[in-house]
């Protein structure tokens, strides 16, 4: 059925290449359908996890759509597995567990997204489009729980009087809690009337004297810090 998309979305379905890793046949092919269906290139799709790790480095993804739980490894296992083969590839989970572990495992091992297989056509194809496009994608009530246990974890958050800790700016520090709860340039943008560039501009300069790599791991950062 077709939807409405964004502009976002459309952007990312020019450009974005996506592999599909489930291992259910019907629904790995009605994935890949739907994917492309919306304009997105299915450069590749396997039922299996190691297998999934040697054709992303050939095929080299932009985003991977990945199944929680495969016959012969594990999810978490596979996006170790995928980001030592395509560093750049951002890897959404689509699974049917939301249980707690199972989320905070996958984000820790650098997943940019966790969403639950019950979500709609319209939510899947838009959680695609923002992973492609570098942010945190959560299914509703998941994100909460992120937050939560990454911040019960933080045993001892940089304090913000050690020298040595990296010195923000007070709109840097706005930008990078707008991050950590997910929301895209677009949605810090409105929020705090900026242009989409100052605030690409903010995340960049953020990252550099964090010496971080990308959104995600600013994501991880802010929620250590207790910036959400």
């Amino acid at each position: 059925m077709p939807e409405e998309r964004s502009d976002d979305q459309r952007l990312s379905d020019q450009k974005s290449r996506v592999m599909v890793v489930d291992d259910h046949p019907m629904w790995r092919e009605s994935v890949s359908r739907d994917l492309t269906a919306a304009g997105y290139d299915v450069v590749a799709t396997t039922g299996e996890g190691r297998q999934a790790v040697r054709i992303a480095a050939a095929a080299r993804p932009d985003v991977v759509v990945l199944d929680l739980q495969l016959p012969d490894v594990s999810g978490v296992e596979v996006i170790n597995g995928l980001l030592s083969a395509v560093p750049q590839v951002k890897v959404l989970m689509l699974s049917a567990s939301g249980e707690q572990q199972s989320v905070l495992d996958a984000v820790k091992a650098g997943a940019s997204g966790y969403l639950l297989k019950s979500a709609g056509l319209s939510e899947f194809l838009d959680a695609v489009a923002r992973t492609a496009a570098g942010d945190t994608v959560f299914t509703p009530g998941l994100a909460g729980l992120v937050l939560g246990e990454f911040r019960r974890l933080a045993v001892e958050p940089a304090a913000a009087d050690d020298p040595a800790a990296p010195k923000l700016t007070e709109r840097e520090t706005e930008v990078l809690r707008l991050v950590a709860k997910g929301l895209s340039y677009r949605q810090i943008a409105e929020r705090l009337v900026l242009s989409h560039r100052t605030v690409q501009n903010h995340v960049q300069n953020t990252l550099g004297k964090l010496q971080l790599h990308n959104r995600v791991e600013l994501t991880r950062y802010a929620i250590e810090q207790g910036l959400d």
